[in-house]
């Protein structure tokens, strides 16, 4: 029997930085109203790639880092809702520009747990001893969907890409447990992008909201109420307890979300790692960009066990036990 095992993390952001500062000569706002409500200091921001030059440069590394030939890769997943095209999928572009060419290649769209759901599908692929290496990478441009003259949504989000390589193994599992649940009643709390019906055949057309519009309170509300709860599963079903836990790794949303998990939780918030006050919410991107930061500062040691947990638009939410 095969198991999935990571093998290494990789992360790409855009040079340009915006500070709440400079936000503020744009929208009515400012750092301390910015930072007091949701922890953010600064975001990149792209002027100049697409979400497929992000994923492709995250790929490249992924490459580079395992010294695995493009050609050896069997699937590349990248989770993304800001992709170039609505057809070809961004993972289809990846494919064709790193040169994996004997890779499947398609896009799953889950917001920001976006990227804890491709792993999980990674996962199972590489169990199933049909394919043997996996690129997984979480990939925004959220820049292009957000409005910027709205000071509740813009100062938020910001634009990255990151990701793991898989390998098919005959040791232990890297994905020791994993919970993931939608809630597709409550799918009015997140929106972007929207596409209406446009066809020559309709008398009254429509004004369809294309920016990303969010209900702030309910996804508080939904996030404080469902991480905790999924975290537990995860636990319980691996029989482990938060003492076993080196880090917990949570979507990069909002500082107050995680202090109410943590609260929840009753574990330190130092328990959680956080670098949300340097890149803003990046949706899919947000859990690989930190996983990335923690490798490349050799936070993450080997044997280390964490838990990455995800929640968004969908409703979504997944928590994933991780051994490093």
């Amino acid at each position: 029997m095969f198991n999935s095992k990571i093998i290494c993390f990789e992360s790409y952001v855009p040079e340009k930085i915006i500070t709440n500062d400079e936000l503020s000569n744009i929208v009515d706002t400012s750092h301390e109203w910015i930072y007091t409500r949701t922890g953010i200091s600064k975001r990149r921001i792209s002027t100049v790639e697409n979400t497929s030059d992000l994923a492709i440069n995250v790929g490249k590394a992924l490459i580079k880092n395992s010294n695995i030939a493009p050609e050896d890769i069997d699937i590349i997943i990248v989770a993304t809702i800001t992709p170039d095209h609505l057809t070809p999928s961004t993972a289809c572009i990846v494919q064709g520009a790193i040169g994996a060419k004997n890779a499947l290649a398609f896009d799953i769209n889950v917001a920001c747990s976006g990227f804890v759901y491709a792993l999980s599908v990674a996962d199972k692929f590489l169990k199933s001893g049909l394919y043997k290496t996996a690129l997984v990478i979480g990939a925004e441009t959220l820049s292009k969907i957000v409005d910027w003259s709205d000071r509740g949504t813009c100062v938020l989000f910001g634009d990255g890409s990151g990701g793991a390589l898989l390998v098919a193994s005959e040791d232990e599992n890297s994905i020791i447990a994993e919970d993931l649940k939608a809630d597709g009643m409550c799918w009015q709390a997140i929106t972007g992008g929207s596409i209406g019906i446009n066809n020559a055949f309709i008398k009254d057309k429509k004004e369809n909201p294309f920016y990303l519009q969010m209900n702030g309170r309910d996804v508080f509300k939904f996030a404080t109420k469902t991480v905790p709860k999924s975290v537990q599963q995860v636990l319980d079903k691996s029989n482990l307890s938060l003492d076993d836990i080196k880090y917990i790794v949570p979507h990069q949303a909002n500082l107050r979300i995680v202090e109410v998990v943590a609260k929840k939780l009753e574990v330190d918030l130092d328990k959680f790692y956080l670098n949300l006050q340097d890149y803003g919410n990046t949706s899919a991107a947000s859990i690989p960009i930190a996983l990335a930061e923690m490798s490349k500062k050799g936070i993450l040691k080997k044997d280390d066990k964490i838990i990455i947990t995800g929640f968004g638009g969908g409703l979504t939410w997944a928590s994933m036990l991780i051994k490093i």
